[in-house]
C-alpha cells in the first residue's frame, strides 16, 4: 500500500501579507525591497570591515570627517545616504566603491 503524503498548506504570515498588499498597490514594491536589501548588505559589509579593523563608529566618523550618526545610518542601510559618504566610508576602511550601470530588462 503506497503512502500518500499530504502537503501542508501554510497560511501566509503577517509580513508576507504586507508584501503582497504593498505589491498590489505598487508594482515596483519588489524592486524597492531588493534595493533596500542591497543597501543593508553593503552596510553590513562596511560594518564588518570597521569592526575587523577595531574601530568604533566614533573613530571611523572622525576618519571620515562626519558624525557617528552618519556612520550608523550607512551601516543600517539607510535609503538617503549620499554616494560621497559611502565613498569616504569605504576609503576609511581601505576599500573603494564601484558602481555599475545596468539596463533594466523591461526599459525602452
Amino acid at each position: 500500500m503506497a503512502k500518500h503524503s499530504k502537503r501542508s498548506v501554510r497560511e501566509p504570515d503577517f509580513l508576507e501579507e504586507m508584501i503582497e498588499e504593498s505589491t498590489r498597490r505598487n508594482s515596483d514594491f519588489p524592486k524597492l525591497m531588493a534595493a533596500a536589501a542591497e543597501r543593508r548588505r553593503i552596510g553590513a559589509q562596511l560594518a564588518k570591515r570597521r569592526q575587523k579593523l577595531g574601530l568604533s563608529q566614533t573613530k571611523l566618523a572622525a576618519r571620515m570627517d562626519t558624525s557617528q550618526a552618519q556612520v550608523s545610518k550607512v551601516e543600517a542601510g539607510a535609503p538617503d545616504v549620499r554616494l560621497s559618504t559611502l565613498e569616504r566610508y569605504a576609503s576609511a576602511v581601505g576599500h573603494e566603491v564601484h558602481i555599475k550601470l545596468r539596463k533594466i530588462a523591461d526599459a525602452a
